[in-house]
């Protein structure tokens, strides 16, 4: 029988968050974050799976994003702001503590509560993105780049050259992609392949062809990926997409010194003890974890890791659902014997 999912909203005086529930009422939490620029429906595969193991599955749609607020300064989005989001809706839910899960931009925002408010997190598993104690930040991902793939004097920034021209051309980055929302959808939601391994991505190019797609140009058309999505996770994403605008999403990338400031106020609590999973993706050519250092800062700082590596690219728990599944489980079974159902 399939699991019911439901539209909940929570409104406090600072913020709107909606969200997707799944399980039952009474059942231990988990929460999963999306990232850029995804919606809580990016969990659609995890949701049900989870709710059958007995767990209260929970998925917002983050700040900026679908059925929550989207306010208008780029320092709305910082992380302190979204974390205070999460903290409110953990109260809201009842829950003293709960099982985090993060992906993309969720990740840091998932690290971070770690961070800043470990008695609030039975546990975190974070896929892509790993930790980065002193914040998610060009600065502090620049240094750990593989300059094998990335020769500094071509490419300064490395694969992070896109978070760069956010903070230079804002206002271009976020025409670019809402120029065609479908087109943009169908571009960025692709699967991994092995065949671009120790190739430079186009991320660590886009200040030098002037935009995403060149100046002022569109997305380009392209076939639906259907290995990743169907014709109704597109639709979901367009629309979302083209109400919302990219204002939002693309503001999570414009408050570094705000969110290194706000790790450095938890330095004392870098080094994480709750158990954390962190999931590799063998295809993912920006956030590249496998052959790089990105991964290094995670290892020092986190006392129970366990890692695991999964043939995909970025989008790891919609194009390898059963893989992702797997390893949550195998990971809550090992590490929470008490609060598995």
């Amino acid at each position: 029988m399939a699991v019911a999912i439901t539209e909940e909203t929570l409104t406090t005086p600072r913020h709107t968050t909606g969200f997707l529930a799944c399980g039952p009422a009474d059942g231990p939490l988990m929460i999963f974050v999306h990232g850029w620029p995804e919606l809580s429906w990016s969990w659609r595969h995890q949701l049900p799976v989870f709710a059958g193991l007995g767990f209260r599955a929970i998925a917002p749609d983050m700040r900026g994003y679908g059925r929550s607020s989207a306010p208008g300064r780029h320092e709305d989005y910082a992380l302190q702001e979204i974390v205070a989001d999460m903290i409110e809706l953990l109260d809201h839910l009842g829950a003293e503590k709960t099982v985090w899960v993060g992906h993309d931009w969720g990740a840091p925002l998932v690290w971070s509560l770690a961070q800043q408010h470990p008695d609030r997190c039975h546990g975190v598993a974070n896929l892509c993105v790993p930790y980065i104690p002193a914040g998610f930040a060009p600065e502090n991902l620049i240094p750990l780049a593989d300059r094998t793939v990335y020769p500094e004097a071509r490419f300064p920034a490395a694969q992070w050259d896109y978070q760069l021209f956010y903070q230079e051309n804002f206002p271009a980055a976020v025409a670019g992609f809402e120029a065609n929302v479908r087109n943009t959808v169908r571009l960025l939601f692709r699967r991994g392949s092995p065949d671009g391994k120790g190739q430079p991505v186009l991320t660590a190019m886009v200040r030098a062809i002037g935009g995403w797609f060149g100046p002022g140009a569109p997305a380009p058309e392209l076939p639906r990926d259907e290995t990743v999505l169907t014709q109704e996770d597109e639709d979901r994403y367009t629309a979302a997409l083209e109400r919302n605008g990219f204002f939002g999403p693309d503001s999570w990338y414009m408050n570094p010194a705000a969110n290194i400031a706000y790790a450095e106020r938890a330095r004392h609590q870098w080094r994480l003890t709750m158990p954390a999973l962190f999931l590799h993706a063998a295809y993912d050519y920006i956030c590249e974890t496998t052959d790089s250092r990105l991964a290094e800062p995670m290892r020092e700082h986190c006392a129970n890791l366990t890692e695991g590596l999964v043939k995909s690219g970025h989008w790891m728990a919609q194009e390898q659902p059963a893989a992702v599944n797997a390893h949550l489980a195998k990971w809550l079974a090992a590490q929470f014997p008490a609060l598995w159902p």
